[in-house]
Parts: C-alpha cells; sequence; structure tokens
C-alpha cells in the first residue's frame, strides 16, 4: 500500500491489518510468530491468532557507545547472538573490551527481561521453522535489522519481517536481510510510528506477559499442512 495515508485504531487494529497480508502461513505448524516486545507484541498477538500459530518474542538490546548511548555500536538479541556495527567501532576505535564491557551490562537486562516474559520456558528452536518477526512499526529499523540478522544464524526455513507501517525505503533496505518483507503502509512523510496510530499509549510489561498467556493457553488445533500447499519458499529465494 505504498503512498496509502492509513491510521490504525491502534496496535490490535494493526495486527488485524497486518494478520490479512500473511494469510498464506495460516495453519502450518511450522509457522513461528515472534514480537519484538514492547509494542510488537499486541500486534504479533493478533497475526498469531490469525494465522493459528504460535507467539514467542524475540528480544534486542542496543550497545551504546559510552557517552554517546544513542550512537548504535553494534546489538544483542535472544539466543547470546552479538551484531557489531563495524564501521562505528573503527571510526571510534572502540576497543573489544569496551564492546564486551557494554555488552555484558545490556545481557544481563536482556535475560530478566527474558525470563519475566516467558518465566521458564525455553525459547523456540527457529530452525528449518517459517519466522515472521514483528513490530508495531518501523523508523529507522536498527532494532529489526538486529533481529533478523540474529535469527538468520539459527537457520530458519524462511524468515519475513513484518510491520504494518514503515518508510518504504526501510522495507528495501531489510530485503538484504530477509526472505520477505511484508508492510500493510508505506506512507509519504513519514516523522515516526506513532503518527499512524490514533491510540500509540505505551505496552507495558505486565501486557505483554498476559498476551504471552493467553496464547500459551489456546488450545492445541494446528494444521499439518504442507508449506508447499500455500507456495511458501524455502529460504534462499527472496521475494
Amino acid at each position: 500500500m505504498a503512498g496509502d495515508e492509513r491510521y490504525f485504531d491502534d496496535r490490535a487494529d494493526a495486527g488485524r491489518c497486518l494478520a490479512r497480508e500473511l494469510l498464506p502461513y495460516a495453519g502450518l505448524r511450522e509457522t513461528l510468530v515472534l514480537a519484538l516486545p514492547r509494542g510488537g507484541v499486541p500486534v504479533a498477538y493478533e497475526v498469531a491468532r490469525a494465522l493459528d500459530a504460535e507467539l514467542d518474542v524475540f528480544l534486542v538490546r542496543k550497545l551504546g557507545v559510552p557517552g554517546h548511548e544513542e550512537l548504535a555500536m553494534g546489538a544483542i538479541a535472544s539466543g547470546g547472538v552479538r551484531v557489531i556495527n563495524e564501521g562505528v567501532v573503527q571510526a571510534l576505535r572502540i576497543p573489544a573490551s569496551t564492546i564486551d564491557a557494554v555488552a555484558a551490562a545490556e545481557q544481563d537486562t536482556l535475560e530478566r527481561r527474558e525470563r519475566f516474559y516467558r518465566g521458564d520456558s525455553p525459547r523456540p528452536s527457529v530452525r528449518g521453522r517459517i519466522v515472521i518477526l514483528v513490530d508495531d512499526g518501523l523508523a529507522t529499523g536498527a532494532s529489526m535489522r538486529a533481529a533478523l540478522e540474529a535469527l538468520g544464524s539459527e537457520e530458519p526455513k524462511r524468515l519475513i519481517a513484518a510491520v504494518p507501517v514503515a518508510p518504504a525505503e526501510i522495507c528495501e533496505e531489510l530485503r538484504a536481510d530477509a526472505d520477505e518483507v511484508v508492510c500493510v503502509a508505506t506512507p509519504p512523510g513519514f516523522y515516526g510510528v506513532g503518527q499512524w496510530y490514533r491510540d500509540f499509549s505505551q505496552t507495558t510489561d505486565d501486557e505483554v506477559r498476559d498476551l504471552l498467556a493467553r496464547t500459551a493457553r489456546r488450545p492445541e488445533g494446528r494444521s499439518s499442512s504442507a508449506a508447499g500447499a500455500h507456495g511458501v519458499l524455502n529460504r534462499g529465494g527472496h521475494s
């Protein structure tokens, strides 16, 4: 929907709109919906419910340059994956010991949040699965890019970035890291994700836990349909 001046009522409405774009992946046991907390979770919940798919979270933490924390020298993600921005590191001559120290602190925060969201449940394996990574929108795409790079190293069958709204150029950039990029609207004059929602109030940690718990309680009823029945491609064939 390039150029569509669309507003979503809230994240749940955005998730339902996004789910309609992802219906080819409905009812497949191998489909896994992963949300970037916190705002991506209400969107992903609606996607997972519409596709009858498993839902979980995938956390990313930025590694800020000490003294200039808004500048990312890399990121870490669930599963112990570290992505380094070599350009920033080399330009600022940041030593490995500094990166290690910042990464250790952020890893501690990431693990605490994962335990809060998931409890003792293990993170689902993505190997050989169709993974749909969801956020509530993209501005720079930095977190989504780090998450895609981390997940790509775990050998999913197909890796899809899915968002309700984003700048067209950011979606195009993400195609280097994903097999498919699905975006409901790519409006012009993009200044921030929140401008495209009527209600963009902050998602709380308790809301994240509640939505994950609701999905976990849903009765099993997923179809065992083969991916080929829907024309789903193996990883490696970018759309």
